[in-house]
């Protein structure tokens, strides 16, 4: 916990109305911001022309959407994160061997990041780019990061959460979660199937550094009948655990 001396409310403030774009909503006035941010009106106004003045953001005077100035911090991070970096050639290969499309995504709040990818482009146009949030209760990755959780930290993640459906398949309710991702801790990888996204078909495994922490998933994106058995435990599995084991030591 910070002091609360050491707490820049304005700071804080400030990042929360321009989190508050996002791909429902790529463009705000003053009262959505204020709407999404928790503020006032006023209060998201003054936020708002600051970060355009700041070049944050563009405006036409009454709506405003990010400025490609805000990618200086993605790539920042991609370019001195040690991560992304290090995962990237393992991705490479396997989009190399298999022809399929690689991620690799960590954890962050209620969603998970992708921060690398490899792939052919007619795979990677499912709109999970580089930098792409998706929603960790629906998605592979996010349930594999739910599962290193211990389940203290997995009640606590849990506890009081609306789990939006997304598609017709989205697990909502959050006892059927919680026996999703117990599952998923025993087994050690998961499978989902257009819970974020319509003809989205992923599996995921835990990337574990070397103190056997996880500290990221990888998933591959595929054609249902690759994740149906016998397939999926003969071909696809092994595939992605074997290169999780040769990733470890890079993490």
């Amino acid at each position: 916990m910070i002091a609360r001396a050491d707490y820049i409310e304005g700071m804080a403030k400030g990042l929360a109305v321009l989190e508050s774009f996002d791909t429902e909503r790529q463009r705000l006035n003053a009262t959505l911001a204020a709407q999404r941010a928790g503020l006032t009106r006023a209060a998201a106004r003054r936020h708002l022309l600051t970060l355009a003045h700041l070049g944050y953001l563009e405006t036409d005077g009454s709506w405003y959407w990010l400025a490609p100035k805000v990618l200086r911090f993605s790539g920042s991070y991609l370019a001195s994160s040690r991560l992304p970096r290090a995962v990237q050639p393992t991705l490479d290969r396997l989009a190399a061997h298999s022809g399929e499309a690689f991620s690799a995504v960590v954890l962050d709040g209620d969603q998970v990041v992708i921060i690398a990818r490899s792939g052919p482009t007619r795979l990677l146009a499912y709109g999970l780019h580089l930098g792409a949030r998706l929603p960790a209760h629906a998605t592979s990755t996010g349930r594999v990061l739910l599962a290193a959780k211990t389940r203290a930290e997995f009640a606590a993640w849990l506890r009081g959460k609306t789990l939006p459906r997304l598609t017709a398949h989205t697990t909502i309710e959050p006892k059927a979660l919680r026996s999703i991702v117990d599952t998923v801790r025993q087994q050690d990888w998961c499978v989902a199937s257009e819970e974020h996204e319509l003809g989205v078909h992923a599996l995921a495994v835990p990337l574990r550094n070397m103190d056997g922490r996880v500290v990221a998933a990888l998933n591959v994106v595929t054609q249902p009948a690759r994740l149906q058995a016998p397939t999926l435990l003969r071909d696809t599995l092994p595939l992605l655990q074997e290169a999780a084991r040769q990733a470890r030591a890079l993490l």
